[in-house]
């Protein structure tokens, strides 16, 4: 992203400053992958045609609050701009208003947070609730989540969407890391997705609860790559 658009994010945000997680996989972990598979990453080459950056949870309830939001934002919409170049599709993802479990949901969390999570997507055309400073397109995909998860069974019409396109290989970015984001890999996985969780591109409350999901996603789920390099396979 060039400075001016780096800025033009910077103004529309007030409070806690962009910081982004000190992330780290460690080198065991890489040297256990290559042993398997003799390569770093299992994916090496990305099609963009078949390929779609998912950003999950990038709304305001979020964003205004963590800075590490904040500082993902450029990254978001680099990444966002490389795939609708190369012919690929962005499809944004955000909390949904209705439940199917919600006396579980106040029984765990209690009724007054239960609430605050239940309405955190926010109301309206799911396009106008993505945080704008991310300029989510007219042909962008748009979808509500009713779990954690946007690829588990019957939380939206995600996975259905994408495999009638073609799409198998999904980038993920958002937040949180550790919950939605991690979720979502895991199922897409699970469901036939190639997954490559962006790791400057997704942000949690700690470093160690994003490295923890870091952690988890390359060992069993996905690869894990800042953006730059995950910009760059497209092109291999």
């Amino acid at each position: 992203m060039d400075s001016d658009q780096g800025s033009a994010i910077s103004l529309q945000i007030t409070g806690p400053r962009p910081k982004l997680h000190n992330w780290l996989i460690e080198q065991r972990e890489y040297d256990r992958q290559e042993e398997r598979r003799g390569r770093r990453h299992a994916y090496e080459s990305v099609d963009p045609r078949r390929t779609a950056p998912v950003v999950i949870d990038m709304v305001r309830f979020f964003v205004e609050e963590s800075g590490y939001c904040r500082g993902i934002l450029p990254n978001i919409v680099r990444l966002s701009a490389a795939l609708r170049t190369a012919g690929g599709t962005v499809a944004w993802v955000v909390p949904g208003i209705d439940q199917p479990y919600p006396d579980l949901t106040k029984e765990f969390f209690g009724e007054e947070v239960a609430e605050v999570f239940r309405t955190s997507g926010g109301a309206g055309p799911i396009s106008e609730r993505v945080w704008a400073g991310l300029s989510p397109q007219a042909e962008d995909l748009y979808f509500e989540k009713s779990a954690y998860s946007a690829f588990f069974p019957g939380s939206s019409d995600l996975p259905a969407v994408l495999g009638a396109r073609g799409i198998d290989t999904v980038f993920i970015t958002g937040t949180l890391t550790n919950i939605c984001c991690e979720s979502s890999a895991r199922d897409a996985y699970a469901s036939g997705f190639r997954v490559i969780f962006i790791a400057d591109g997704t942000a949690a409350r700690r470093d160690q609860d994003h490295n923890a999901a870091l952690h988890n996603i390359y060992r069993s789920f996905g690869d894990v790559r800042p953006t730059d390099d995950a910009i760059a396979p497209m092109s291999a």
